[in-house]
């Protein structure tokens, strides 16, 4: 039974697909007509009582149902009626009997009347309704979802939130979409309810005629009445679904359902109403006019009027404009308020900032944002396929499982400032790099030895500043034989958008993420927190830990670790809280395993070593600063040592590893901070955090040049 439940809609329009072929007798067509009519009543009725249009979903594939349901039954019927003589059941004579009361041709103009009425004002209009909100759904699409980043990045919502409001945007466009095609449906139905009737009433008093032998009058009487019955029984569920329609898609901007709808708007309008009954009043000066009747309406449309206004003067919080202003005191000020205490947001912008504490929702920074141009909207509109915000949140899972740290959301909005093409990214409010994208092409990396060109447009790429080419899609498969690393569009922004979160992520290491952090490590080692936090580490003190930690690459997944080993460079061998060098550097030799993987290829590293003598070099020309030691070295030694490591990096092209340089443990922060401001992407590494089983290779060294001394 349970399973003949499920199949029920199933069997129904299997149901309905045989009326086309099966006759049936009179007192089943009664009933089909009687259900028609109580389905498409009830359908008028919910569209009417629901406040959105996805609380009726189905509606699209429930018109198409309706629809053939109707069609079946008026097969039913012109069969019945042709071949018994006019008979088609009790519903149809009614009908017919009741229009047409004894005169054919008062009868046959109402139903034209119902019929054109329908097929011109009501279907064609929803028609036009449905094709233009389903156009501007999709146009409205981007904003939308923008809107919806927006909301995630300031923390307005969370994840599941966005989620769902990204669903409903789909369901919606999905929705309109359908209902832009089933209008179609309602309009070839009207058209098919003029045949049927002209083919009863032309058809039947042909064949009464022939076959029956009575007179033309009582011919055209008894198929006039069944004409007329059939085509109303028909018409009217029809007329029923026809409004239906019209009513849900033009529900875009409710709140409520129709009826809350109509009675609050128009009970807060009272001047409209008493406009109304005086314009009414002054008619009746009209020779002819019914001055009882319209003094009436007159009358009563003045006094409740009145008894509207008097009730909203002495009752504020009754149906008023405010009920549909977006903001009230109490949410404007970041508190709760009384029923008492809320005030609708003020209309201007200027009143809205006469609030002092209004000025503060203003100077809030996102961590990070993206804007672009209007031709690159359809790389993050995910109803046209764009896969740009899918494509974020692989790499915030991805960023966070190699490094440990949750890239916080990024806003993305479309940006007029900026031409059609052009995107850029900011951290913290400041543009911090940018690009540009062409939709219709694909990036074509050149090869480090190019043996024959593709024609294109010759550009930079953005994330790693190799010299490409903007090819057409047609190229692409002969550009990848000339050895081009041919890459789409998309890949092209969210490779520079990861590149330059990568290379700030330290300066999204705020004292909040560095808490919230913490308690995560409190679920699985409350003790060592417990023990480390406050006294012992403060959260400012570890906040420059991980700063530091990430602004060089290193992982801080295994914060456990991280912490013990603060706790054992404090406690154990009696560093200072102030040294963080001393510090950072106990903690690198702690994560070698980590900052092994992450330069080794198949057990072995190509590195560039110093030579001995520069080191001593270097270690000689430490110097004690207000802020601790620095190297100090000559301009000369300087600008030797930055020309080398230029030459030497060139010999990682090609090389899928990070470029690195090996340096002593003594060195290596100093020598780290002295190359950062020209090569920051350069990895330097101590012999003591790489692992015991890897084998180093040199492929290069940096020396220490004599005056006037060229060379590698």
């Amino acid at each position: 039974m349970k399973k003949l439940l499920n199949y029920s809609v199933v069997l129904f329009v299997l149901t309905v697909v045989l009326l086309l072929i099966i006759p049936l007798p009179a007192a089943l067509v009664d009933v089909a007509i009687i259900l028609n009519m109580s389905l498409s009543m009830m359908i008028l009725v919910i569209t009417m009582t629901i406040r959105e249009p996805l609380e009726f979903a189905i509606f699209p594939s429930l018109l198409l149902i309706t629809t053939l349901f109707r069609l079946g039954i008026n097969v039913s019927t012109t069969r019945n009626i042709l071949t018994n003589g006019g008979s088609s059941g009790s519903v149809i004579k009614a009908f017919g009997d009741f229009v047409l009361q004894g005169n054919v041709v008062v009868g046959i103009i109402i139903y034209l009347i119902i019929v054109l009425m329908q097929f011109i004002v009501i279907t064609k209009g929803a028609e036009r309704v449905a094709e233009v909100a389903a156009r501007f759904n999709l146009d409205a699409m981007p904003g939308k979802q923008m809107a919806i980043d927006a909301d995630l990045s300031s923390g307005l919502i969370d994840e599941q939130q966005a989620k769902t409001r990204r669903e409903k945007i789909q369901r919606e466009a999905d929705f309109y979409g359908s209902m832009d095609g089933a209008t179609k449906i309602v309009k070839g139905d009207s058209v098919m309810s003029l045949i049927t009737t002209a083919i009863n009433l032309v058809g039947g008093s042909i064949i009464g005629i022939i076959q029956s032998g009575d007179t033309l009058a009582d011919v055209m009487t008894t198929y006039s009445i069944a004409t007329v019955g059939d085509g109303l029984v028909g018409q009217i569920p029809s007329l029923l679904i026809s409004t239906a329609t019209g009513m849900i898609v033009t529900r875009a901007v409710a709140e409520g359902s129709l009826n809350e709808d109509i009675s609050k708007q128009f009970l807060a309008q009272p001047q409209a109403i008493m406009m109304s009954g005086i314009a009414v009043a002054i008619m009746t000066v009209i020779p002819g006019m019914p001055v009882i009747q319209m003094g009436i309406v007159a009358i009563g449309l003045v006094s409740g009027g009145y008894y509207l206004s008097r009730r909203i003067q002495q009752e504020p919080s009754y149906v008023t404009s405010a009920m549909y202003r977006e903001a009230e005191a109490g949410a404007l000020s970041g508190g709760e308020s009384s029923p008492q205490e809320e005030e609708p947001r003020p209309v201007t912008e200027e009143e809205y900032f006469k609030d002092v504490n209004n000025v503060y929702t203003l100077l809030a920074v996102e961590p990070i944002e993206m804007e672009f141009g209007y031709s690159l909207i359809p790389l993050a509109d995910e109803s046209v396929g764009g896969r740009l915000i899918s494509r974020i949140v692989i790499f915030r899972r991805q960023y966070a499982q190699d490094m440990g740290f949750v890239i916080p959301s990024i806003r993305l909005r479309d940006s007029s400032g900026l031409s059609i093409n052009q995107y850029c990214i900011k951290i913290k409010g400041e543009e911090v790099a940018s690009g540009e994208i062409l939709m219709d092409y694909f990036l074509a990396l050149e090869p480090e030895h190019l043996e024959r060109e593709v024609d294109g447009i010759e550009t930079i790429e953005p994330a790693y500043g190799i010299p490409s080419r903007w090819i057409r899609p047609e190229d692409r498969e002969r550009a990848e034989l000339y050895g081009y690393t041919v890459i789409d569009p998309l890949s092209v922004m969210v490779t520079h958008l990861s590149e330059v979160i990568k290379q700030h992520a330290y300066e999204l290491m705020t004292r909040q993420e560095v808490i919230h952090l913490i308690e995560n490590v409190k679920k699985t080692a409350p003790e060592l927190v417990e023990e480390a936090f406050p006294q012992l580490i403060s959260y400012g003190l570890f906040q420059r830990i991980l700063i530091s930690l990430l602004k060089e690459g290193v992982p801080i997944k295994d914060l456990e670790t991280i912490i013990e080993t603060t706790i054992e460079a404090i406690t154990e061998t009696g560093l200072p809280v102030k040294d963080l060098d001393g510090i950072i550097e106990r903690i690198r030799n702690s994560l070698k395993r980590t900052i092994t993987r992450m330069y080794c290829e198949d057990g072995s590293m190509k590195v560039i070593t110093l030579e001995s003598e520069l080191e001593r070099t270097m270690v000689g020309s430490l110097s004690k600063g207000e802020s601790g030691y620095y190297l100090a070295l000559s301009p000369e030694v300087l600008q030797s040592l930055i020309r080398q490591l230029a030459e030497q990096l060139k010999k990682f092209n090609g090389i899928s590893q990070s470029p690195v340089i090996l340096t002593s443990q003594v060195m290596r922060m100093h020598f780290y901070r002295l190359i950062d401001q020209f090569y920051p992407n350069v990895r330097v590494l101590s012999f003591n955090e790489i692992s015991n089983n890897i084998q180093i290779q040199s492929i290069g060294s940096l020396k220490l040049e004599k005056p006037g001394a060229r060379g590698a």
